[in-house]
């Protein structure tokens, strides 16, 4: 028997199928729909930018840093550009030893690679991160740069870049108060990352910073602020177009009080002698020399030191890295007794009348102590005393004065103090007490402090140790009358834009309440150590009235009762040669104090680089080619041969 379908029943079935079929279609293309509604109006813009910052890199513009020159215009820090060649550790293949050497073995097929710089390479790849860039070559030549260039496809992973390098024309000259600038290590780049936002946008793309000095203590001055520019780049990373820029502005200038002719012959007086000397005006505390001798190249760090050239320097017996006016201390000696004679009076211990028999020797308890090789002075009050040094009449005053009271007069003054000069790393030196002894040692019995400590204080032996940035401070206080200044390198900061100058005051302490006829009486001593007193031959002659003091201070402690013989002992035994001064001495515009290193005694070694210094900023005259060797093998006295008019000397060091 035949079935017949029911045809309304199918056709219903079939509408279905068909209705489900179209609503299937018409979800999958709402579904094409919302995703191109969300894609191209709803993240339009998200997508849009990031489709842009693959072909658009933003490339931070390292500004030009600040120039830096001495108070009359000598440019003393500056920059140049100069293209580098640079590798790239992340990019290459491997940075096993090995294969480093292999590639620069290649590169050097193309430009010239010397041992240096393969030194100084494998020096900055020790220290960095795999993105650093390091320099491998710089200050490429236009034809070097041609040619790598040309073949700059067999060396992935190595670039030519232009670079801003900093300059420090005068070499050596002024090194240590200007420091230098080096690479950002991994412990900066740590500090760096504490800072705020704006403060690490700045030094994107900045490699290099302030290491010490100057560039150290000023870097954010210096630095300027950085730009940028939005570039174009290819497939490959390239730039290929510039699309907008924002420039960088360059750091402010720096303006010194320093006169850096002044400080060119200072080193140049102490030719291969150890020391320091600091001038100040005492007027305002503006710094007019702040020398530390020797000296180094602050151009061997601008692009990396190798690894020689570190170790010549740091490993040196001469240290040409410490700097001796703000880090090295030195017992003063007597340039210690005319501080010490303020103190007295000040104190009431004593007047400038009484009168101290110096038979030669002080004894105190079991201990002899010794004064002018067993040669009394006779009577002295407190004038003779200063004038002729008198080593018995200051070991009374210390035995009477006693170590807390000494601390409690001279801490005033600056000593075993920070001035707060505009440099980092200044130590304090030691002005002992008590109180000092007790936090320094340990042991009870170290603790303690012995009567028979105090005797050497007074002449400025036993524990004192001073920088001469102290000492020279300390004399400007004096002859101020007890005005006192912080010490300033920087005179004026100039705005590079407006090229208005901002002037960078020094701070302007507390005055210390002397009484005008106790300065007047140290004064007065002072002058006549100079026309009857241990340095008169060395100012004879001199046309301006000054003052000053010698100190021959020991490097090595002598045994007791045993004589001092130079000839006995190692060249870095012998005493060191101090003297501080002062001129003219109606109205001082200088006060200084000076050291040389194991040079004995402070007439023949510190005191004619004293009298120079004067001579120059006071008569501007230059020593002759005569006086100045004498001077740099400490057998000078007074000036000889005809002096030069300094303006007519040229600069030493600066390029011809």
């Amino acid at each position: 028997m035949t079935e017949f379908k029911n045809v309304e029943q199918e056709i219903s079935r079939f509408r279905g199928r068909l209705l489900a079929a179209a609503l299937f279609v018409l979800l999958g293309f709402g579904l094409l729909v919302w995703r191109m509604v969300h894609l191209q109006v709803i993240r339009h813009e998200d997508l849009a930018t990031q489709a842009e910052s693959n072909r658009i890199a933003i490339v931070p513009v390292v500004p030009n840093r600040g120039l830096i020159v001495d108070r009359n215009g000598v440019v003393l820090a500056t920059n140049y550009s100069a293209y580098t060649l640079e590798i790239t550790p992340a990019r290459l293949p491997s940075r096993r030893d090995e294969a480093v050497d292999a590639l620069i073995d290649e590169i050097s097929t193309v430009v010239d690679v010397q041992p240096r710089d393969r030194r100084r390479f494998k020096r900055l790849l020790e220290d960095s991160k795999n993105v650093d860039s390091l320099p491998l070559r710089t200050k490429l030549s236009d034809e070097e740069v041609a040619r790598f260039t040309a073949q700059r496809y067999r060396f992935p992973g190595v670039d030519i870049k232009a670079r801003l390098f900093r300059s420090y024309p005068l070499g050596e000259t002024g090194s240590h108060l200007l420091g230098y600038i080096g690479r950002i290590n991994q412990a900066e780049r740590k500090e760096m990352a504490d800072w705020d936002d704006e403060a690490q946008d700045n030094y994107k793309g900045t490699d290099y910073i302030g290491k010490l000095g100057l560039e150290q203590k000023y870097e954010q001055v210096l630095h300027g602020r950085t730009g940028f520019e939005e570039v174009e780049t290819s497939a490959s990373g390239r730039a290929v177009r510039r699309l907008n820029s924002h420039p960088p502005t360059p750091g402010d200038k720096l303006v010194l009080s320093i006169d850096i002719k002044l400080q060119a012959l200072v080193e140049d007086m102490f030719g291969s002698r150890r020391g320091a000397l600091v001038a100040i005006d005492p007027r305002n505390g503006e710094v007019l020399a702040f020398v530390s001798k020797p000296t180094f190249d602050p151009n061997l760090f601008v692009d990396g030191i190798d690894s020689e050239s570190w170790k010549e320097l740091n490993e040196s017996i001469d240290r040409p890295l410490l700097n001796r006016a703000l880090r090295g201390t030195y017992p003063p000696g007597s340039t210690f007794k005319p501080f010490m004679a303020l103190a007295a009076l000040e104190s009431g211990k004593r007047t400038a009348s009484t009168v101290i028999q110096d038979g030669g020797t002080f004894t105190f308890g079991n201990h002899t102590f010794r004064s002018h090789g067993d040669r009394g002075l006779g009577p002295v009050d407190m004038a003779r005393s200063i004038v002729k040094s008198s080593n018995v009449y200051y070991y009374s005053l210390a035995n009477e004065m006693g170590v807390d009271l000494m601390h409690e007069m001279l801490s005033p003054m600056g000593f075993g103090r920070r001035t707060d000069i505009d440099l980092e790393g200044e130590v304090t030196g030691l002005l002992p007490s008590t109180a000092w002894k007790k936090r320094a040692y340990k042991k009870p019995e170290q603790q303690r402090w012995y009567a028979g400590e105090t005797i050497s204080l007074g002449i400025g032996q036993g524990y004192n140790n001073f920088t001469m940035l102290q000492l020279a401070s300390a004399t400007a206080t004096l002859v101020s009358g007890g005005q006192r200044y912080s010490p300033r390198l920087v005179r004026e900061i100039e705005d590079v834009i407006t090229r208005e100058r901002q002037r960078v005051s020094s701070a302007a302490q507390p005055a210390l309440p002397y009484r005008p006829e106790h300065v007047a009486v140290i004064m007065k001593a002072l002058h006549g150590v100079t026309q009857e007193g241990t340095s008169t031959r060395v100012f004879a002659g001199a046309p301006y009235a000054s003052g000053g003091k010698t100190g021959t201070a020991q490097a090595i402690s002598i045994r007791a009762n045993q004589k001092y013989d130079a000839s006995k002992l190692e060249e870095h035994q012998r005493d060191h040669s101090l003297y501080i001064a002062m001129a003219p001495m109606d109205q001082p515009t200088v006060a200084l104090a000076v050291v040389v290193e194991n040079a004995g005694f402070g007439a023949e070694a510190a005191a004619p680089i004293a009298r120079r210094v004067f001579d120059y900023l006071l008569l501007g005259q230059y020593p002759s080619e005569e006086d100045l060797a004498a001077t740099r093998l400490g057998k000078s006295s007074a000036p000889v041969g005809t002096p030069r008019r300094a303006a007519d000397v040229p600069l030493p060091g600066a390029a011809p």
